[in-house]
């Protein structure tokens, strides 16, 4: 899973500076300032949730756990409907898509409560 969650990252982490690179050059006069300021929002949380799925992989390798896999899957899913959903909105306009970013937030929470009971669940090296 280690190899899943690292290439998830750089994926990730390459999209979004994509992504940022294309809404500060390609954008900036085909949106409205308020558009603009959600992509960005969009690509930020991806960016950090790349750097999350970065460090899952690193523990996996490290100290393998369901719920640390577990983290890595709902962090992956929250890059896909939080920050996907906001730039499909702002690309298509239709704000009815906003109805799916909180469903990737709650994802981003849910990988950050596992990834907390993982680490509340380490033992000592040598116990």
């Amino acid at each position: 899973m280690a190899r899943l969650w690292l290439l998830l990252a750089a994926l990730a982490g390459f999209s979004g500076v994509v992504l940022g690179a294309f809404a500060a050059h390609g954008l900036k006069s085909q949106l409205t300032a308020d558009y603009l300021t959600v992509f960005h929002t969009g690509t930020h949380y991806q960016l950090l949730h790349a750097l999350a799925l970065f460090g899952v992989g690193l523990l996996v390798l490290q100290r393998p756990s369901r719920l640390v896999n577990w983290a890595g899957g709902l962090f992956a899913l929250g890059i896909l409907l939080f920050s996907g959903s906001l730039y499909l909105l702002t690309l298509s306009g239709i704000g009815a898509l906003g109805i799916i970013t909180p469903f990737g937030g709650l994802a981003f929470l849910g990988g950050w409560l596992c990834l907390g009971l993982a680490a509340w669940k380490l033992k000592a090296p040598d116990s």
